[in-house]
């Protein structure tokens, strides 16, 4: 335990490692970008293009961002690229060079943005005090929901994921936690044939949903009877990858060493990595060509589940029904 302890702190920014009292008071909380996500060149190119779309639309103005980290927290720039790109005029100070005028300014800019974004101040991934405080992950989320709005044909790198550590000061020390976020979609999904027939599942036919959720419980339970395992919820017993990841050795004859996933993660960056595992033992067997995002399995999105698990079905109840067994397939 002791030697996993150390090794998460090796893993954090070195003001971490080391806080002091006034930067992590007892209860206080903060969140950082691991070291990897920030060398990630996925998350290298993201800043690339937007520093590129903002200089370029605000070329006219003599304006240059060289870092969306350091010059974008005082509210300069983001409010010219608004202004710019909604085709307003903010009744804001040009030039703010109190602490307090700057957050102020900020604090406007931003209920402008938020109100043409049409998301409400608690939803939205990004506020005065992250911005001021050159949070880069806010700051991203920010400039993308922007790009979308505003230059939807942006060429933003697609499924850019990030590891945030998040950092508690308690009685007993500092607690530190992982999680991933979003900070751009998964492009691949809109041109697959197979999303239009359990969209439309979903949305035209939703009173078939829960035949078909309990004709693949009935098929999945009984594949996990040998293993003393039984499922309920399609929705939220498949989040973490476990039982996934054991159904597809059941069937597909895997032996899954202990050491290859987590048989009880503690954390979304856990529950990611088996689900991660399963999607790529699928398409190794050829039976899951349709690009589903892991992070929409592990956030518990009952379509991406059902597309999965009904890959299986597929298969392994029509094998049984060659052999003599009867399964209800659904419509």
């Amino acid at each position: 335990m002791e030697s996993e302890f150390l090794y998460d702190l090796l893993q954090l920014p070195k003001e971490v490692a080391q806080p002091t009292e006034e930067e992590l008071p007892r209860g206080g909380k903060k969140k950082y970008l691991s070291p990897n996500s920030k060398r990630n060149p996925k998350f290298e190119e993201l800043q690339k293009v937007l520093m590129e779309w903002i200089n370029t639309t605000l070329l006219p103005e003599h304006i240059v961002v060289r870092s969306l980290e350091e010059d974008m927290f005082d509210g300069l720039i983001l409010h010219h690229l608004f202004q710019k790109l909604a085709s307003l005029k903010l009744e804001v100070e040009e030039i703010s060079l109190t602490s307090a005028s700057q957050r102020h300014k900020l604090g406007v800019i931003l209920e402008a943005v938020n109100q043409n974004l049409q998301v409400e101040e608690k939803q939205a991934k990004w506020s005065v005090e992250t911005i001021f405080n050159k949070d880069l992950l806010a700051t991203l989320h920010l400039l993308v929901a922007l790009a979308k709005r505003f230059q939807p044909d942006l060429p933003l790198p697609d499924n850019v994921q990030v590891e945030v550590i998040h950092i508690e000061s308690t009685k007993t020390g500092l607690k530190s936690d992982k999680q991933v976020e979003q900070l751009t979609e998964c492009k691949s999904h809109k041109d697959q044939p197979l999303q239009d027939a359990f969209d439309e599942l979903f949305k035209l036919a939703p009173e078939k949903v829960h035949a078909v959720q309990e004709a693949i419980v009935s098929f999945v339970n009984q594949k996990l009877e040998r293993l003393g395992l039984s499922v309920q919820s399609l929705d939220t017993q498949f989040a973490d990858g476990v039982i996934l990841l054991l159904l597809i050795g059941q069937l597909e004859g895997f032996f899954l060493h202990l050491k290859e996933f987590y048989l009880t993660p503690s954390s979304p960056t856990e529950m990611l990595h088996n689900v991660t595992l399963a999607l790529d033992l699928l398409k190794d067997e050829g039976l899951f060509s349709y690009p589903v995002n892991p992070e929409d399995i592990v956030n518990k999105d009952a379509k991406s589940t059902l597309r999965i698990l009904y890959s299986l079905f597929q298969k392994h109840s029509l094998r049984a029904e060659g052999g003599g067994a009867h399964h209800a397939t659904p419509n």
